[in-house]
Order: structure tokens, then C-alpha cells, then sequence
């Protein structure tokens, strides 16, 4: 399946369950391969995943095999994780804040409303803001944020071939003032999410 250029999973790429069933350990060693270097974490509990056309499929694929809807669910399917493939002009993140201790996750995201709004990439010194994923707010009216977020990078042209240079500076990072960390790609992760640009 070449997959470098996809931007949609479509009906015509999803796999009959039992081909998937089948082969479904092979897909998921080479998904975790495909991760690694998509996989950043910032700050102590927040780690950006982020997401491509392969991972999106995995998860559509997934949640096909979990669930077992069948044909009726896979319009749903694709509705719900195609917004998060990304388009040729972006880069697309599931964004987690990991807290084991409920209690202490209930409090810590109580202080977090509009984290999604906070998350910014800097490519060789030029601030890109981050796009929340409009299909639902993810900060509570009472301004408690949620643990998952899901948010988009749009690049210009030049931002996405500065990007694309090898050595690039690329640093991830919130600007919220309760959790302003951030961290600089690391070169083989700067590199895979390249592959996400045209």
C-alpha cells in the first residue's frame, strides 16, 4: 500500500475484517514503527502524536475490529478520523495530558481551559499557532480542559520547505500560563513529520 501522498482514507482502502483480522499483528509492529518517531513528548504529562494517513487508517481499521459494526459503521469511521489526516499543508496532533492519580488529573486539567488554543510550533524562529480541531470544544464552560485534544499546524509554503531543510530548528511547546513547557524536535522526528508537507 503506498501511502506516502494520501490525504483521505476512503471506502475502496479499508480491508475486509477478516483480511485485517488476519494480518492485524504485522499492521501493528509496523505502526509502532511508524510512531516512534512521531511521538514527542513536552513538559512533564503532554505528548503530541502525530497523526498521518497510516495511523489513521490503523485507527479506523481498529475501532472496526472492536467494535464489529460493520458496513453501516464505516462511514462513521472515516467522518470521524479522516479531519485528522493531514492535507499536504499542516501537520496534525493528537495532543495527551497523562495523569495516572484520577484525582490529581481532575485538578491539574481543572487549571488547563484553552491549552488547545496555547500549542505552538517554531520553525527556524517563526511562530506557527496552533488550530484546535473544531469538532467539539475541548475546554468545559467551567474551564476544565479535556486530557485529549486534537490539533492542527498550518504551514505556508515557506514555512513547510524551512521545515523540510535538514537541521532545521523545530521547537513544540504551549504558551499556557499553567503549563508553558516545550521541547525541539529531534532530527528524525523533524524528518518524518516532513514527509507530511508537499
Amino acid at each position: 500500500m503506498s501511502t506516502t501522498t494520501k490525504r483521505e482514507v476512503t471506502r475502496a482502502d479499508i480491508l475486509p475484517m477478516e483480511v485485517y483480522t488476519a494480518e492485524r499483528r504485522d499492521w501493528r509492529a509496523k505502526l509502532a514503527e511508524v510512531k516512534r518517531d512521531r511521538r514527542v513528548e513536552v513538559g512533564p504529562v503532554a505528548t503530541f502524536y502525530f497523526e498521518t494517513y497510516l495511523t489513521m487508517w490503523y485507527q479506523i481499521h481498529e475501532m472496526l475490529f472492536i467494535e464489529k459494526g460493520g458496513e453501516d459503521q464505516i462511514p462513521d469511521e472515516l467522518a470521524a478520523y479522516n479531519p485528522l489526516v493531514p492535507k499536504g499543508d499542516e501537520l496534525v496532533a493528537t495532543v495527551m495530558f497523562e495523569i495516572d492519580d484520577p484525582e490529581r488529573r481532575e485538578r491539574f486539567l481543572a487549571g488547563l481551559g484553552g491549552v488547545e488554543e496555547t500549542a505552538f510550533l517554531k520553525v527556524g524562529g517563526e511562530t506557527l499557532a496552533g488550530v484546535p480541531e473544531a469538532d467539539v470544544d475541548r475546554t468545559s464552560a467551567a474551564g476544565k480542559a479535556s486530557s485529549v485534544q486534537f490539533v492542527h499546524f498550518p504551514f505556508t509554503p515557506e514555512q513547510a520547505a524551512a521545515f523540510k531543510d535538514a537541521g532545521t530548528e523545530v521547537v513544540l511547546g504551549f504558551s499556557h500560563p499553567a503549563y508553558a513547557h516545550m521541547t525541539v524536535l529531534t532530527e528524525p522526528t523533524r524528518a518524518a513529520l516532513a514527509g507530511d508537507l508537499d
